[in-house]
């Protein structure tokens, strides 16, 4: 029920329970857990309750939880569904092979420091992508780290940075997202401009 939340969009519990392909009265036993562990938010609207992440630290760690899950030592080869693999949703940044590039040509081109800094290249670069620096800096998160990903098992973008990448991203429409699936689908434009500006 926690990773059919991953995508950011509120669900309520009968369809988490047809999801997890148990009982509705278990399922809401289950999701009172989780509300009362701060996992998952609940806001009532008329007669329904919806549901969803508490929040991005929330995805973070399913997100980390999933590298860790069967615990194989084994070399890494990755079974994920295509379209989910090569570009999708980790609550509100870009995860998979995208995510994974993105993260990587940020920190080449000197636009993050090691440490996940903006440097003032990056403070052009992302102003140029219409986003609002300041604006970033100044919410109540983390303002940039990598997110482990459980598809590449490397890190993609996550915080603010990540948040406002994804936002730049489908405002410049390099990506659409289909309304019931995390998988985000690559335009041509996207293509071209993302070749352009990260050469990626």
């Amino acid at each position: 029920m926690l990773f059919c939340l991953m995508d950011g969009h509120a669900r309520t519990a009968t369809e988490l329970a047809m999801v997890a392909e148990i009982s509705p009265s278990t399922a809401s036993a289950h999701l009172n857990r989780l509300k009362a562990e701060r996992l998952v938010n609940v806001l009532v609207q008329g007669k329904h309750r919806y549901y969803s992440l508490q929040g991005p630290n929330v995805a973070s760690v399913l997100e980390g939880l999933s590298v860790l899950a069967g615990g194989s030592r084994d070399e890494f080869v990755p079974n994920t569904p295509g379209r989910l693999r090569a570009a999708r949703t980790c609550y509100d940044h870009i995860a998979g092979t995208l995510g994974v590039a993105l993260h990587d040509r940020l920190r080449e081109l000197k636009w993050l420091t090691s440490g996940y800094e903006l440097t003032p290249v990056g403070t052009r670069g992302f102003e140029s992508l219409g986003v609002d620096v300041e604006e970033m800096r100044g919410l109540r998160r983390r303002f940039a780290f990598g997110c482990l990903d459980w598809s590449e098992r490397r890190p993609h973008m996550g915080g603010a940075v990540g948040a406002a990448l994804l936002s730049a991203a489908r405002k410049r429409k390099w990506v659409t997202r289909e309304l019931d699936s995390r998988a985000l689908t690559v335009t041509q434009t996207g293509l071209r401009e993302m070749d352009k500006l990260f050469g990626i």
